[in-house]
Parts: structure tokens; sequence; C-alpha cells
């Protein structure tokens, strides 16, 4: 089976072409001189990206996933290739009901008779890894019930099979395949799908955001029923209201799109800054809207998160750029080590200047911030920048939520409604806010330690004033460490007090 299926990979990279795109992107292709007989008797009129993105839609739903990944890596590929791949559609026709029930049925143990009061066998939605069925409960409650495709993991592990031979080959063929880092997006191709196939994973994914938004007006998020759910079924609270994109429906149902689209960004702003924790998959299909305008999470198998490394980056390089200073932003990046060493800085920090410095000539509203992160990306791809991959998901849910809230509202200004979230997250991630938060965390570990300060320094004491006592290097290291940190959280604690004497005097 492996042989056919490589087989109709050849046959369809033939067709459209995809070894002339190798070797029309540049001369450094090993054999390029045999692969340009090929072309004989073939003709290509449709653009490269475009060719593209057929021959993906042609293998099926995983390379299709695959090429919506690739999309998201602005920081390797070719803008046309990026935008293009950008229109992929996950769109797979449902699989039959019948091996729906019987997969459902093989997890319960029983027949779904006595695990539901109803099943509708009719799915409402399907995708390359899973479908979904409406469902109630015995105890009365409407669920959607997702359940995974038959058969799609021994799918999956032939095509990813298929997938990292022929980015070795890449590598080792074609000198620009080893820039764009082959077998390691193939490989965060696989762990992504590996995700996605442990819907016990997507529903803790779930249940964070939920509980993140609990009782929040702007964003509903799905309750899990934990005893129905399993790694390859997931049953979730049935969600009313209509996709986004049916912006007519929706203006016709009296919602206020003007409101929807600041809630949009409100909502992303907070996932990110607030939590740490955001939903990176927010395509239209995955959001609707509730008749009073809330919005509606779905589907939570691609989750961002950030760690607060990440976030004192991201406010160093907000920070730098509020104020113009392109050689701190520069520098941020030489010190995290995403530049390669002899990067000269001052000329990382002209090119920085030249994407960003135009920008601000603008009214806001006209900026578009998401596309700027695009060419600060194609900025860091000719200096060989390591892009994260937890940033790429970021921008990649920046680019969404901009899209939709200008489709939404033409008049969005992004960052007036994201400016409250920005000075308050910075103020906590910067200056002597975070300096108390970080100290009220580290309370309770200075509780064990300080304690001990006397008895350590006692015992020590008493050793040295023995007439021959020899020196304990442990020992004597272990109080230079606890009397450097006395001194050092004596000085925060006066600080904080000094602080907190001014503002109530002040």
């Amino acid at each position: 089976m492996r042989w056919l299926r490589l087989l109709k990979i050849v046959t369809v990279s033939l067709r459209f072409g995809l070894d002339q795109i190798l070797i029309d992107a540049g001369s450094k292709l090993r054999f390029a001189s045999l692969l340009r007989i090929t072309r004989l008797g073939r003709r290509f009129d449709a653009p490269r990206a475009v060719r593209l993105r057929q021959a993906l839609e042609a293998l099926g739903p995983i390379f299709v996933k695959f090429g919506q990944m690739l999309s998201t890596r602005r920081d390797l590929l070719p803008p046309d290739l990026a935008d293009e791949l950008a229109k992929l559609q996950d769109r797979v026709p449902p699989f039959p009901s019948a091996q729906a029930i019987a997969r459902l049925e093989a997890f319960y143990g029983k027949s779904l008779s006595q695990v539901f009061r109803s099943f509708e066998t009719l799915p409402v939605a399907s995708a390359s890894v899973a479908q979904v069925h409406f469902a109630v409960l015995p105890t009365g409650e409407e669920v959607a019930v997702k359940v995974l495709r038959p058969g799609i993991e021994h799918i999956i592990a032939n095509d990813i099979a298929l997938m990292e031979t022929a980015a070795a080959l890449l590598e080792r063929l074609w000198a620009e395949g080893r820039r764009l880092k082959a077998r390691e997006v193939v490989a965060e191709f696989s762990k992504h799908l590996g995700d996605e196939l442990d819907l016990m994973r997507e529903a803790s994914n779930c249940s964070q955001l939920r509980r993140n938004f609990r009782d929040s007006p702007l964003l509903a998020v799905p309750e899990v029923y934990w005893d129905y759910c399993g790694p390859a079924a997931m049953v979730m609270q049935r969600m009313y209201g209509l996709p986004i994109s049916q912006v007519d429906a929706l203006r016709a149902q009296g919602v206020d799109m003007a409101a929807l689209s600041r809630a949009g960004v409100e909502i992303f702003f907070t996932q990110v800054f607030r939590d740490g924790f955001f939903h990176a998959d927010m395509h239209p299909g995955n959001i609707f809207v509730a008749p009073d305008g809330q919005y509606i999470a779905l589907d939570f198998g691609i989750m961002g998160t950030l760690t607060d490394i990440d976030k004192n980056y991201l406010a160093q390089n907000f920070l730098a750029f509020f104020q113009r200073d392109y050689k701190r932003v520069a520098q941020a990046h030489v010190d995290a080590g995403w530049v390669p060493r002899g990067t000269r800085v001052d000329e990382f920090e002209a090119a920085i200047r030249a994407v960003c410095e135009p920008i601000f000539d603008k009214p806001l509203k006209e900026i578009e911030f998401g596309r700027t992160l695009l060419r600060l990306f194609q900025v860091s791809r000719r200096f060989s920048v390591e892009i994260q991959p937890q940033l790429v998901l970021l921008q990649k849910t920046l680019l969404n939520i901009e899209g939709l809230g200008r489709q939404l509202d033409p008049d969005l200004d992004l960052w007036k409604t994201a400016k409250p979230f920005l000075e308050r997250w910075m103020s906590e991630q910067v200056g002597w806010r975070a300096l108390r938060r970080k100290l009220i965390d580290e309370a309770p570990g200075w509780a064990l330690t300080l304690p001990e300060l006397p008895r350590l320094a006692h015992r020590v004491l008493n050793r040295a004033a023995e007439p021959d006592a020899q020196p304990d290097p442990v020992a004597e290291r272990l109080q230079r460490s606890q009397l450097r940190w006395l001194r050092i959280v004596s000085a925060l604690l006066a600080l904080l007090i000094g602080i907190e004497i001014w503002r109530l005097t002040g």
C-alpha cells in the first residue's frame, strides 16, 4: 500500500509540475539537468503557487493539512506560496455513519442506545481527522459527539513516513531544502497531527479555555462531559449560533458588527496576554456567534502557549517598537540566540527599521499589523532568524483575528482596541508591579529557607572556632548563598516598603 501511495504522489507531482518548481527555484539542485528532460511535452500555465495548492488537494486531506501548516511558516516560504497555501480548506466528505457508530460502540463497550437517549446518524461536520454528530445524554443534555475517522491512524502513519523520506531527499538533493528545514517541518507537522489524534487532549484544551473564560460575556466555550470521552471520542455541550462568516445573517439577527469585531480582538489579547493560552485555529469555521452577540469557540485541537520567557520577549519588543528603538529589537533577537553568531546588529536594525518606520506615519486604523509582522518574518528569513513555533502560531492567529475583525468592521482600529490590554500586561511584566508579583510567587520558598539561616550560620561559626577545624567547602558555599539571598530579600523588601510609603503619602 505504501508503494502504491508513493506512486500516486510521484504521479500527482509530475502532473502539476512540482519537479519544475524545484528547478525554477534555484540552480543548486542535484540532477537538475536530468529532471529538465521531464519538462518535455508538459506545459504549465498556472502559477507555481496555484499548482502546489492543487497538487496538495489532489493528494488528500493529510497533505491539505500539511499545506495549511506550511502556510504559517512565512519565515521559510516565499510570500506567493504562503498566500496560496493559506487558501487550503480542510473539507472532506463524511465517512459512513455505520462506521462512526461501530467505533463509538467499540469504545463504550455497549450499544449507543444504552449510552445516549438519542443519536443523530447524519453528521453535522466532517474534517480529515474526525466528524461530529449531535446526540442527547440520558440526563437530557444536548451534546456534540466528535469521533475519529476509522483507520486514520494508519493512514497518517503511512503519509508521514513518505513525507519524512521526501524531506530527507529534498535536503540531500536541494541546497534550499536544508534552509527550509524540510525534516524539521515534517516533524513539527507530525507532532500537531499526533495531538489532534488524541481527543482527550482536545477535551482538556476545551476545558482549560472554558475555565479561563468562565462567566465571560464575550466568549462561550462548551462544557466537556468527561465520563463519555476517550482518545477516539469527545462529547461536549451542543452550542447554538451562526457561523461568523454569515455576516448578512448576523446583521439580520441584530448583531452589532462593530462591537463584535472589537470583542474578537479583546478575546484574542486576553487569551494571549492574560492567560498565555490561546486558540490557535481561529478560522471562520471554528467560530460561531450566539443570538446575543457572544462568541462561541469550537475545535480545540490546536492551542498555543506562551512561557514567561516568551512574554518577556514580547514585552521587550513591544516597548521597543512603541519607542521606535529598532536597535533594541535587533539586540533582543541576538540576546535570545535566534540570530546566527556573527550577524551584524546594525544591519539587522536597519532592515527592521525599513519595515516598521513607514507604518508610524499612517493612522493606526490603516495599519495592517498582521502584514507588517509577515514582512518582519521575511526580513528574519534573510538573516536566518530562528522563528519559534509558539510565536508562529501567535502570528497566524493574529492574522486570522485581524482579517476577521476587518471583515466585520472595515474601520476597526486593532491597536486602539488592544492598547488597554497591552498597557496593563506590560505594566505587569516590566517594572515594580512585576517585581512585587515575583516576590509574592517566591515567598513560599523563602518562608522555608529564611528560618534555616541562623542555624546554618551558627554551625559554620562553631566549626570555624574549633582549633583543628577543617574548612567545610559545602557548608561555606551554602552559607554564602543563603547570606546573599538574605541581603537580596532584605533590599527588595525595603524597596517595596519604600514604594508603598511613597504611594500612600504622595
